[in-house]
């Protein structure tokens, strides 16, 4: 069964979930997993790209948008099927994706912005009620 990890950000500030989810990625490729980040489009792909590029001056990231003529231990995925991953899953996207229960981890990022708490405590309920073990963490730096 998918474990699910709610990562609750002391900022307001939406943009600190792409900077957070970053660093979690680097976390989990150090510890040698695979990575699925899932994004809702090809626009915040890019960004999310662009970020893993240069969100730490002293760190490399192996990289990729999702497709299938190459594969990186670091994945963005844009709403295809995930493929081969069943690693972590870090998901940025607006909805739960349906194939979320292929992978041994989901972490869901949060910040203390309204639509996003509101967006977390529906999903925290849902898995919850679907009998997923949970864990959440306070992240204050």
């Amino acid at each position: 069964m998918t474990r699910i990890d709610f990562y609750v950000l002391a900022s307001e500030n939406p943009g600190e979930i792409q900077t957070f989810a970053c660093r979690l990625a680097e976390k989990a490729f150090r510890s040698g997993l695979h990575v699925l980040i899932a994004v809702d489009n090809a626009e915040q792909a890019q960004e999310l790209d662009d970020l893993l590029w240069t969100y730490r001056e002293d760190s490399f990231l192996p990289h990729a948008q999702q497709n299938k003529d190459q594969q990186a231990a670091i994945e963005i995925n844009s709403g295809e099927d995930p493929g081969h991953h069943h690693g972590l899953l870090i998901n940025l996207s607006s909805d739960i994706p349906a194939w979320f229960s292929r992978f041994e981890r989901l972490a869901e990022i949060v910040c203390q912005h309204p639509e996003s708490l509101t967006r977390s405590r529906t999903r925290y309920s849902h898995f919850r009620d679907r009998g997923y073990p949970l864990q959440s963490h306070n992240i204050t730096n």
